[in-house]
């Protein structure tokens, strides 16, 4: 495969990246799919692993695929476990295409499916997001996905069906002003909307992992979905803000309802259960009020911090820039 070698100073039409977190169960079935696909392209690629702090026998694995395919392969390991997305970054940092595309580890999106992608961006799109047809996960997954995207989607406007997919491409502009931003949590798929001229979205096929198990369990999905609001959009307080208004003209309204019963009835000693539950109701909207406040403050705090998001141990396959 000499023909699909990159010299330093060549720049590949595609590259890939493909974060890697405990994956060695699946990892010799990608290797055997992914290369044959790229292959078939019939252009010039590269293939980042970004090995996210794995704590299985994922690094060794993606060394020994390194030398097997140096030409065409880079390995980027970090310190420890980042996230996801801090490894996609990490390996953004490192492109060297025209084209990028991200792909998941757990062949839940075909990597024979990226041919679908490039043709979409030859169509004259600088980004192309999918959509999973057939979607192969449990039916809660389902529902609490199309949930929360409705919920995002009303918030922040950006228009995702299926921010769930990994599998998405991105033109090097894209991705240059991706990594110019600093924020700490970044949700990659969000700020390429937010930066493409010409986005779209393709149906793709969506298979079973085909082994070891999700890294996203509901409360980590629901987090996931809480960053993505807050940090394109100051909705929450707005609408919190809304909410305090007209707490607070019923509150007036109730109070003069019971100066005027006080007044035409007397005291009533029977109706003080009933104020302690319209308190106690008060106080609990206060307390989501301060922890969405608090949500705001803490992002503030993490930026201000100035904490790198990830750091780099080593690279594989990078004599320019090796750690």
């Amino acid at each position: 495969m000499a023909d699909r070698a990159v010299s330093d100073t060549q720049a590949p039409k595609l590259s890939v990246v493909i974060p890697v977190y405990n994956e060695e169960a699946g990892l010799e079935e990608l290797f055997e799919r992914l290369y044959p696909a790229l292959d078939d392209l019939g252009i010039t690629y590269e293939v980042l692993f970004i090995d996210d702090g794995s704590r299985d026998n994922s690094a060794a694995m993606l060394r020994d695929q390194y030398q097997k395919r140096p030409d065409v392969s880079r390995v980027i390991l970090l310190q420890s476990n980042f996230g996801q997305h801090a490894a996609i970054m990490a390996g953004f940092s490192r492109t060297r295409g025209e084209r990028i595309v991200t792909l998941d580890a757990d062949l839940q999106n075909p990597p024979e499916e990226i041919g679908r992608l490039l043709e979409a961006m030859d169509a004259g799109h600088d980004y192309v997001g999918t959509i999973r047809r057939r979607r192969r996960d449990a039916l809660w997954r389902k529902w609490a996905s199309r949930l929360m995207n409705r919920m995002r989607e009303r918030m922040t406007h950006i228009q995702m069906t299926d921010q769930g997919c990994m599998l998405r491409a991105y033109s090097r502009e894209i991705v240059d002003a991706i990594n110019s931003t600093s924020e700490i949590n970044t949700f990659i798929p969000a700020l390429a909307y937010l930066y493409a001229a010409h986005p779209t979205e393709v149906v793709v096929e969506h298979n079973e992992r085909h082994a070891g198990e999700s890294k996203y369990s509901l409360l980590r999905l629901i987090r996931l979905n809480f960053d993505l609001v807050t940090g394109f959009s100051v909705a929450p307080l707005q609408i919190f803000s809304f909410v305090g208004v007209i707490i607070a003209a019923g509150s007036l309204a109730l109070f003069v309802w019971l100066m005027i019963d006080r007044i035409v009835h007397g005291p009533d000693v029977g109706g003080v259960f009933t104020l302690f539950a319209i308190a106690f109701f008060f106080i609990g909207v206060l307390l989501v009020g301060i922890g969405i406040l608090g949500e705001y403050v803490g992002r503030i705090y993490q930026e201000v911090q100035q904490r790198p998001r990830f750091v780099i141990r080593a690279v594989l396959g990078d004599k320019d820039k090796d750690e």
